[in-house]
């Protein structure tokens, strides 16, 4: 594994992954972008696993570009361009599309692209002074290739703001906004987290993978018959089911599902 990325197994369903640069506040580069890349894709082939927990040592989350990548890309052709924002925007689809819930631990800045890493988190726990920003604007660039999580996280009217002015806002704010799950002191913040971890690993862990599917994919969709239809199959699939089987049956009988001893 790439020193800029740090992997831990605590247990065989939890991951921990850590942005490992904090002498530059978690910055991006190209190494960072492709060290998320392959770590995400090895842990959506992991049946075992149940949780992942996005955070990063230092005092910062991410500050957004590196300083010297944006040095290089100022000198870049159109297609460099491209090629780049597209190797950004398919981490980013990678990390969206991890099948386990993604728990965000957030401390000091979250500022470009450490939003869109933040915006992809199912859970995202944030201590109470970290500031978030969408500072693409004030240097004459857009958050293309993170807007579409962001947008979806924190609303398209908050959106709108925040993008156009590049303001800094707090986690408070964030919270409110809804893009903040919880707030935590700096004393408390891997206490909550771990008890969200906690939560997700005594659940269904096919049932939890389903949930998070569930929700991409009805999220927009008119409710229509043919959504009707989709969600009434997917209850009866996952009722008669191994797994939901044994949760009923669990809970009827007032036993600890088996899978909490797997």
């Amino acid at each position: 594994m790439s020193e800029v990325i740090e992997l831990t197994r605590p247990s065989a369903h939890v991951a921990r992954v850590w942005l490992n640069r904090p002498d530059v506040r978690n910055a991006f580069n190209d190494e960072v972008i492709a060290a998320l890349t392959r770590t995400f894709e090895q842990l959506a082939q992991d049946k075992d696993l149940r949780v992942v927990v996005l955070g990063a040592h230092g005092k910062a989350f991410c500050a957004g570009a590196d300083l010297n990548w944006m040095k290089a890309m100022a000198g870049y052709s159109w297609d460099e361009n491209r090629a780049d924002a597209q190797r950004l925007a398919d981490m980013l689809w990678t990390l969206d599309q991890c099948p386990v819930p993604i728990v965000g631990r957030v401390q000091g800045d979250c500022y470009a692209g450490g939003m869109g890493l933040a915006a992809i988190c199912d859970v995202l726990v944030a201590v109470e002074g970290a500031t978030f920003c969408l500072s693409e604007a004030r240097l004459g660039l857009l958050p293309a290739t993170i807007s579409p999580y962001v947008v979806r996280a924190l609303g398209a009217q908050a959106s709108r703001r925040y993008m156009v002015t590049a303001e800094r806002f707090s986690a408070v704010q964030a919270h409110a906004l809804g893009m903040v799950h919880e707030l935590a002191t700096p004393d408390t913040l891997d206490a909550r987290v771990d008890d969200i971890v906690a939560t997700l690993v005594n659940n269904g862990p096919a049932a939890t993978r389903a949930c998070k599917a569930l929700v991409r994919d009805v999220s927009g969709q008119p409710i229509d018959a043919e959504l009707r239809a989709e969600t009434a199959r997917r209850i009866a699939d996952i009722r008669a089911s191994d797994e939901g089987r044994e949760g009923l049956a669990s809970f009827l009988n007032k036993r600890p599902a088996n899978w909490l001893s797997q």
